[in-house]
């Protein structure tokens, strides 16, 4: 694959010809803004997992047949990610592959109970670019975005500035509605007469 520039409309890619001379066949029929998503995805997370020092491999999967781009799987020696684009493939979380669902691809609401979050991602149109954004989202809370720069892999898998916070809430015991200390209480009308009657007597009156 080559990058396909343009100054008018967001850049694509292109198949490099056969050794022979004989033009390659792009598999893809989609021709949409997002239809190059994937190879923007790679090339993104191939810069970003280089910098730390990692070497990824990459496979558009098509399982069950699925439409080349709607699934990108990321590997390396310790860990790895499946991006799912669109809905056409089911997300799974294995041993060894973390999910990251694209913003059309529902998360089910007992599995943001169980695992406290996912992730998500998008890509921005910037100019004649596309940026990808990862997001985070945990149960009755707003999806954040963050620069793929922002995020991390951990020993948890890949992290955000939001999945330190949901850790720290669900590890902090939420506050006391009512004080802790014993509560003064009030002397009842009883013991008010009696305390009253005391003082009359004595005062001698």
């Amino acid at each position: 694959m080559t990058t396909k520039l343009y100054t008018d409309r967001v850049c694509h890619f292109a198949h490099h010809p056969d050794p022979d001379g004989v033009p390659q066949v792009c598999g893809r029929h989609a021709r949409g803004v997002a239809s190059a998503d994937h190879l923007y995805v790679k090339s993104a997370a191939a810069a970003w997992l280089h910098g730390r020092g990692e070497q990824p491999r990459f496979d558009y999967a098509r399982p069950n047949g699925a439409p080349i781009g709607s699934v990108v799987d990321i590997q390396w020696h310790r860990g790895g990610l499946r991006v799912h684009l669109d809905q056409a493939v089911t997300p799974e979380r294995d041993a060894g592959t973390e999910p990251i669902l694209g913003t059309s691809v529902p998360a089910e609401r007992d599995t943001l109970i169980r695992r406290w979050y996912v992730h998500r991602i998008r890509l921005d149109s910037e100019g004649t670019d596309r940026r990808v954004r990862i997001g985070t989202e945990a149960f009755a809370r707003p999806t954040e975005w963050f620069a793929l720069d922002e995020c991390e892999m951990t020993e948890r898998g890949l992290s955000t500035p939001a999945v330190e916070r949901i850790i720290h809430a669900h590890r902090t015991p939420p506050p006391s509605r009512w004080p802790t200390g014993k509560v003064k209480k009030s002397p009842t009308a009883h013991h008010r007469l009696d305390g009253f009657c005391l003082r009359v007597v004595g005062s001698g009156a």
